[in-house]
């Protein structure tokens, strides 16, 4: 499957965007991930939701905030980002899997990611 993140750009604290993930090629409804790297830190989970349904997972830091979702006829999975902070500033990457038990948290369970969007949030 390949993936395309879009929907990234600056916004002002407390304001909202909304990400996308398109997913297109051989596919065969997995679960998909959204991660993000700020500067000079590691990539860190934001949220997952399994294609087939269930609860989603969502970081903490997230948890009220962001929402995630998918559009089963558009093959894309989306991420509301509602009352951003600053330090929510990242590149934001959508990531595929297919095999085994869901891991969410995992990167090592996703094989498919997309290119990264960029979300700027000032203060």
């Amino acid at each position: 499957v390949q993936l395309q993140a879009s929907g990234g750009g600056l916004v002002q604290a407390g304001g909202s965007l909304k990400l996308s993930c398109a997913a297109s090629g051989p596919f065969s409804r997995p679960a998909v991930g959204w991660f993000r790297q700020a500067p000079g830190k590691e990539r860190e989970f934001v949220a997952g939701i399994r294609w087939s349904g269930g609860a989603p997972y969502y970081t903490d830091s997230v948890k009220g905030r962001f929402t995630i979702s998918r559009d089963d006829a558009k093959n894309t999975v989306y991420l509301q980002m509602n009352s951003l902070k600053p330090e929510d500033t990242a590149v934001y990457y959508c990531a595929a899997g297919v095999s085994g038990t869901y891991s969410p948290r995992s990167e090592r369970w996703y094989d498919s990611w997309g290119q990264g969007t960029q979300l700027t949030v000032s203060s």
